[in-house]
């Protein structure tokens, strides 16, 4: 039988030395600045259905078409790789200028005040101070009245801890959380060229610090609601949008999302806010999508649900 003898060319030595002299690739470093936005609500009976330990009370679910868009985004939000989670919430109400949160380790409980037996949120997570103070410090440039809170115990609001949850429930990730002054909260014919200036400035600071950014708006849509609750709160049954005018106003706004740019929304959200008392006019959407400059793009709606009536969408918009 023949038989066929391989000979590696060359000595051991050789081979070694040929394979030191063999130029490394670097690997490709990650893109900073703002990756993606997401408008992603915070109603507080979403972390309710889905009985997480930091939660005290217990339920036996409901909303889930809600619920599983939110596990659609944890997974897109996953693929972005991101560094930091920034978060621009309308329940942080904060009477004079913009607040950012400045504290290292927030900890404590977060409470829904209206819904106490349904939100009493165990919290404990890292802030990226370097790029919130950079926040502030950009907004002081553009003009902007703005502040650093710094008070290792105040209790953080359940608007920011819903969004983040939802949208990250290990926690694993570090957070800068924005207030929301109370003039735009208020008033649904206060001018939002505010919150572009917000929003352009945390653009600026997340590209100085070089950090890859998710955006989180933490906006429902329509929000007139019941003001009784069934015996049963995840009694879906009768979960229903408060009428036939506020769902419209809400599909209004989502097909224009779904169509882009997202330049046409700086006109279709005030006309939407005038119809639907909805709560983007906290301006944390139009914070995100200045932010992400306006890019010419259309939102990618994920779930769309009402909750004690108010209409509540899961949008992301994907960086260019």
């Amino acid at each position: 039988m023949a038989r066929v003898f391989h000979v590696t060319a060359g000595s051991s030595r050789s081979g070694r030395r040929r394979a030191e002299e063999t130029p490394r690739v670097a690997p490709t470093p990650r893109r900073g600045g703002i990756v993606a936005g997401y408008l992603a609500p915070h109603p507080p009976h979403l972390v309710y259905a889905e009985n997480p330990p930091q939660n005290e009370p217990r339920s036996t679910g409901g909303w889930e078409v809600l619920r599983w868009g939110y596990e659609e985004l944890r997974t897109r939000l996953r693929a972005h790789e991101p560094d930091v989670l920034v978060v621009h919430a309308p329940h942080w109400i904060t009477m004079v200028g913009h607040h950012v949160n400045c504290v290292p380790n927030p900890r404590g409980v977060s409470v829904e005040p209206i819904f106490p037996h349904l939100f009493r949120y165990h919290y404990d997570f890292r802030t990226d101070v370097d790029l919130a103070e950079a926040i502030v410090e950009e907004g002081a440039r553009a003009g902007l009245v703005t502040s650093a809170m710094r008070e290792d115990g105040v209790r953080v609001d359940y608007a920011t801890i819903g969004a983040l949850h939802l949208a990250n429930p290990d926690w694993d990730l570090p957070v800068v959380s924005l207030s929301a002054n109370n003039n735009p909260y208020y008033y649904s014919d206060a001018s939002l060229a505010e919150m572009e200036t917000l929003g352009a400035a945390t653009r600026r600071a997340i590209e100085r610090t070089g950090r890859r950014a998710v955006l989180l708006a933490s906006n429902s849509l329509s929000h007139l609601h019941w003001d009784t609750e069934p015996d049963l709160p995840e009694d879906m049954g009768v979960e229903r949008p408060f009428d036939h005018a506020q769902y419209a106003g809400d599909m209004e706004l989502l097909q224009t999302i779904r169509e882009g740019p997202t330049a046409r929304l700086k006109e279709a959200v005030p006309r939407h806010i005038e119809a639907t008392s909805s709560e983007t006019k906290a301006g944390s959407l139009t914070w995100l999508l200045a932010a992400m400059g306006w890019p010419a793009i259309a939102g990618d709606v994920l779930a769309y649900g009402t909750v004690i009536a108010t209409g509540n969408a899961l949008v992301e918009w994907v960086a260019p």
